[in-house]
Parts: structure tokens; sequence; C-alpha cells
């Protein structure tokens, strides 16, 4: 009976969750294992196995982060006209798989390959389980900002576990055994897909089953022999930093032309409006996105040379703690934060999403601040606190459970229901140009280091946070002033 389940029976629920979502945030928390897991030894192990400088392993980052998210805008698009949530998922999680595998079969030879296929698999994986939890949920289900938070928190399970076990494998036992620890929790992953599907009813089916059979097969062969296709030359620009530059300038401008093409399409000014919020909500997540995703560049380069083991007393590697204490506060802090916000309500005191945005960025910017003073708790070879240093990442995880669940849902609400692939392609879209931003400005941090000393890399590294913090800052306080303007836009939508 539960595959015959229909979209009413499944929203239609009752108590605070939906039993579906609890399927899905396993299916994604193991994809979360191996995207953490893989994004936290990525500049370590470029520098240390492949002896690349750390402004080009910056650089190459934010490149591989960048393709990483600029193709799940583009798995998104074939989610939503072609393929469906379901299939996409699946093939991209096959194509992760082969790519973990090549890795681990020779890490230095095998790295870059690996990494062009692991792009494709995230791209098709990636937006299509947040899709998925959006449909559980009528339009004005008041529960799904709550889902959403209790999505958020449980996939953080995987980037906890993800983030401090593979650095560890790598760096104490074998590089092979870390990427092939990523293969297996993906095979996890779609083993629990497989056996819980089910449950989703029609969620997440092909849109093209109206078509007959043949050319519906037709257009999903295309869809994967295309993609496969595409993995030389996607390892070609991501060797090469400067063609990641030009085919994310390029993608950049077709998804905005495209966006405004489907906005013009509805015709109906209410939705527009809409639409123009929720892209509003996608450019300050790129901005915030540009800051905070230093935690696998030069934060990871950071904790590898000037930090100490010494965490409250317990010897622990600093990359592990790099790796896995945002995931950790996440899980600690979700449940908190979101009963701080039933709790504001019920008091009729809740700050709107937009000011939740605001109040995210100034969070952020505190954090960067701290690590900035780390400085002063410094050594005189250039080693620092790991104590400050991981106090930083509480502070930045209060700023990011201000703006990434709610993030995810407000989009979701803000969309009609046929464009979901399309703008949570663009929510990741956004993260991709955060990434690249990101791996920018860590290789501007890493080249001011005029020195050969840690000390002088210490001075070089806080400096460059100390301008973030600035940066997060100033635009905190301009969404804070925007508000109101976007919240018209918004209409009825909290």
């Amino acid at each position: 009976m539960e595959q015959n389940l229909t979209l009413d029976q499944i929203q239609n629920f009752k108590g605070k969750y939906p039993k579906q979502l609890w399927y899905l945030f396993t299916v994604e928390m193991w994809e979360r294992f191996c995207f953490y897991g893989m994004r936290g030894v990525l500049t370590f192990f470029m520098v240390d196995q492949l002896l690349l400088k750390d402004d080009a392993a910056n650089l190459q980052y934010g490149a591989i982060q960048a393709f990483v998210y600029a193709f799940t805008f583009i798995g998104g698009i074939f989610a939503d006209k072609i393929l469906g949530f379901r299939k996409s998922l699946f093939f991209g999680g096959i194509v992760m798989i082969i790519g973990n595998l090549l890795i681990a079969f020779s890490p230095q030879h095998m790295f870059y390959y690996g990494i062009a296929f692991s792009i494709i698999g995230t791209g098709f994986f990636k937006p299509n389980i947040s899709s998925m939890v959006g449909e559980l949920y009528h339009e004005k289900d008041h529960r799904r900002d709550a889902g959403y938070g209790m999505f958020y928190a449980g996939i953080n399970i995987g980037g906890l576990f993800g983030g401090a076990l593979c650095i560890f494998l790598g760096k104490y036992y074998s590089w092979s055994l870390c990427f092939l620890a990523a293969a297996f929790v993906m095979i996890a992953g779609l083993l629990t897909f497989l056996f819980t599907k089910k449950y989703l009813g029609p969620i997440g089916d092909s849109p093209l089953l109206k078509l007959p059979e043949s050319k519906r097969k037709f257009r999903e062969i295309a869809v994967y022999i295309g993609s496969l296709l595409s993995i030389p030359l996607i390892f070609i620009m991501v060797k090469n930093t400067d063609y990641t530059d030009y085919f994310m300038y390029i993608i950049g401008i077709i998804a905005v032309s495209y966006f405004i093409f489907e906005t013009v399409k509805l015709g109906e000014k209410s939705l527009q409006k809409k639409l123009i919020a929720a892209f509003a909500f996608i450019f300050f997540y790129f901005l915030f996105n540009a800051i905070y995703e230093q935690s696998g560049g030069s934060l990871s380069l950071f904790a590898k040379d000037n930090l100490n083991y010494n965490l409250l007393g317990f010897s622990i590697d600093p990359n592990v703690v790099n790796n896995s204490s945002n995931t950790l506060f996440v899980i600690v802090l979700s449940p908190i934060i979101g009963l701080l916000w039933l709790w504001l309500a019920k008091k009729k005191i809740e700050p709107n999403t937009l000011i939740k945005f605001g109040i995210g960025f100034l969070f952020l910017s505190a954090s960067f601040f701290i690590f900035y003073y780390t400085k002063f708790f410094a050594n005189v070879k250039g080693i620092t606190s790991l104590n400050v240093f991981t106090f930083a990442y509480f502070v930045t995880t209060i700023g990011e459970l201000c703006l990434g669940p709610i993030g995810m849902s407000i989009i979701t609400k803000l969309s009609p229901k046929r464009l979901f692939g399309m703008m949570m392609g663009l929510w990741f879209l956004a993260s991709a140009f955060g990434q690249l931003a990101a791996g920018k400005l860590g290789a501007e941090i890493s080249r001011s280091n005029q020195g050969v000393t840690l000390l002088s890399k210490l001075q070089s590294y806080t400096d460059g946070y100390y301008k973030l913090a600035l940066y997060a800052l100033i635009a905190g306080l301009i969404l804070i002033l925007i508000s109101p303007f976007v919240k018209k836009l918004m209409q009825e939508v909290k």
C-alpha cells in the first residue's frame, strides 16, 4: 500500500514531522559524510601530496567547489524537465561513487579524474533531496521551517563524522582509505534510498510520465550520456583555474537570463514579485558563502600550520576540529535556535526572515573578528590557541543557523512548485559563486604572506580574516536596511 500513497496523504501528516523526512535526511546524511569528508581534505591533500603552494591550493579548492555547486543548478534543471528528482539522485550517487573509487585507487595520479566524476555526481544528487523535502508540505504549512531545520541538523551528523574521519584516515593512515570510506558511505546512502523511496508516493517522479516510454527513455539516456561526455572538459577546467573563471561567468549569465525568462513567462505580477524576493535571498547567500567558506580553504591551511593541539585540555588534531566543529555545533545548536524562534513567535517578537539573514551576517562578522584575534594568543613561533579558533566556529555556526535552514525553506515558499528545482539550483549556484570567491579571497590572504615563517603566515592570515569580518558586517547592515522593501515583494510569505 505504501507505494500507492498520494501526495495529499503524505502532506496531511499528524505531528511535527512527516515520516518521509527521516528517510530523506538519512540518505542526505550519508551524502554529507562523503561531501564534507572530501571537502575537508582537498586543500590539505593538494598542499601535502600534490605539493601545491597555499595560494594555488586555495584557487584549486575554490574552482572545485564552484563546479560542484554550479552543476547543482544544471542538475536541478534536468531533474525539473526530464529525469525527476529520484532518477537524478540515483544517477548522481552512482557517478559520485565512481569518482571516489578512482581517487582511492591512486590518490596522487587519479585525483583530478575522480574530482571530475564527483562534480557531475554531486550536481545531480545535491539539489534534489532538498526539493523533495519541500514537497512533503502543503504550500502554507507552517511546519515547513521546522522540517527544514530538523533536516539541516540531521544531515550534519554525516558532515560531522565525514569531516573528522576522512582527514584522520588520510593524515595518519592512508589517503586511499580516506577516499574509499567516502565511496562506501555513498553506497550506504543509495541503498537507503532504494529501500525507502516507496514511501515517497509520487514525489520525485519524472515530469515526462505522460510521454510515450520510448521518447522519455531517449531523453533520459541523452542526459546521462551528455553528462558523462562533459567529464573530460571538467577535468581540464578544474586543473586550470583560469578556465574555471570563464565557465562560471558564462553559466552565471545563462542562469540569470534563464531566471529572468522564467519570471517573465509566469505573467502574474504577484508570483514575479515573490521570485524577485527569492533572488534577493539568493544574492545575499552568495555574499555569505564568499566569506563563510574559508573553512575548507584558508582555515584548513591555517589549522594545519598555526594551531596547537590543545582543546579544553585534550590533545586533538586541529584539522579534525576545523572539519567537524561546525557540524557538531549545528547539531547541538539547531534545536536550541529553533526553540528560540518558536518562543519569540509566541511573544510575537520573532524577527522576519530578512532580519534573520541580517543577524546571520552579524554573527559571521563576529566570528571572523575572533579568528583575527587568535593572533594575540600566539607564541613566538606563530602557534596559536585551538580553543579560541574553535570558539570562532561556535559563533560562525550561530550565524549559519540564522540563514541556512530558513534559506532553503523561504526559497520553496516563494517559488511556484514547477520551478522548485530551478530555484534550489540557483540557491546552490549562489554557493558556487561564493565558493569561487572564497577561493580567490583565500588565495589573496595566502599571497599577502611576505615571509617564510609561521609567524609571518599567522600575521597575513589573521589580517585577512579582519577584512572578511568588515565585509560581513557591512553586508549584514545593508540587508537589515533594505528589509522593508524586500518584505513588500514577499507579500503574505513570512
